[in-house]
């Protein structure tokens, strides 16, 4: 059987994802080794071995970083605790917090400043939503699916906002925006146009990949909030689809009986893991041949933070 594998686009890095490396890059440029990043700089265990071995050390809590040590927020985010527990120690501090994810923080400040109280759409536990919801003082009520709205329980329904997590889709929150509209008829919140843009564009072209390929492969890290999402709705489409790290995940049997292999990898996932997939896929039917499908093109750079770009630390003064 003659396979083609069908190579989704858009796929891979965000304009986020980029930004949050190329700050520690630069960052262990101008300033040399070691880098301190509080948790996984993007959720991609290839792309954090490779920094760690570059001389980034990766910590849970800023009160493991040493005196002076240079620090890195991931692009997560962080709460005003972690963000005042850095000031406190005097940590020179770089964020690379996404600037969709700075967007959110600043709507939920702004919500709660007005007075309203505030829904979060998310999902528990994820690093984005902790600190989202650590950036303003009230408690922050978190629903994760359309049965969790009815099981709201708030003082003001008749003053009420939301949030929501930007990795995920127009799609995804839909759903529930409209189970929070229907149950508190007063509450606002952002456009569904401020969602994401990367998530709703990798969606989309999983959605053109279930319509022609028997079998989609999707590179990204388990931890992964927006590659698991990427699988789910291949499965929810009806197509075969599993999350794989690199290639070496990859089960041949699952593609015995494909003559279309859709490919596309999260938003955390470096490229040259995405081709050495193809690559194997080729080791194993040398006559498999590669389509890019049709795609948006994402041409979305966020700017740089002074620390790594114009205003470097001067006169730094570090531990080592």
């Amino acid at each position: 059987m003659s396979k083609t594998i069908l190579l989704a686009q858009p796929r891979g890095f965000c304009a986020g994802v980029e930004r949050a490396i190329e700050i520690v890059e630069k960052a262990l440029t101008l300033y040399g080794p070691p880098i301190y990043v509080r948790h996984e700089i993007v959720h991609n265990k290839w792309v954090v071995e490779d920094l760690r071995a570059k001389g980034v050390v990766f910590v849970q809590e800023v009160n493991e970083i040493p005196d002076g040590g240079i620090t890195v927020f991931s692009a997560h985010g962080i709460s005003e605790k972690v963000e005042n527990s850095a000031k406190l120690r005097d940590l020179p501090v770089i964020d690379a917090t996404c600037p969709l994810v700075t967007k959110v923080h600043l709507e939920a400040q702004r919500y709660e400043r007005e007075g309203a109280e505030i829904i979060m759409i998310g999902h528990d536990g994820h690093p984005e939503v902790e600190g989202t919801r650590g950036r303003v003082k009230q408690d922050v009520h978190l629903v994760g699916s359309v049965a969790d709205v009815a099981k709201l329980d708030v003082k003001q329904p008749d003053n009420l906002a939301y949030v929501t997590q930007t990795t995920l889709s127009v799609d995804d929150t839909r759903a529930i925006i409209e189970a929070l509209q229907a149950r508190f008829p007063n509450i606002w919140g952002p456009d569904l146009r401020d969602i994401c843009y990367a998530t709703q564009n990798r969606q989309n072209a999983v959605r053109e990949l279930a319509e022609q390929a028997d079998v989609i492969l999707v590179v990204g890290a388990a931890n992964s909030s927006n590659s698991n999402r990427l699988r789910d709705l291949g499965e929810e489409i009806g197509t075969p689809s599993y999350l794989i790290n690199s290639a070496e995940d990859l089960v041949p049997t699952w593609l015995e009986n494909a003559k279309a292999i859709g490919l596309t990898a999260g938003a955390s996932a470096p490229e040259h893991l995405v081709q050495g997939v193809i690559d194997a896929i080729q080791t194993l039917y040398p006559k498999a041949s590669v389509k890019l499908m049709d795609g948006k093109q994402e041409n979305i750079k966020f700017k740089l933070p002074p620390q790594v770009m114009d205003k470097p630390f001067v006169g730094l003064k570090r531990k080592v």
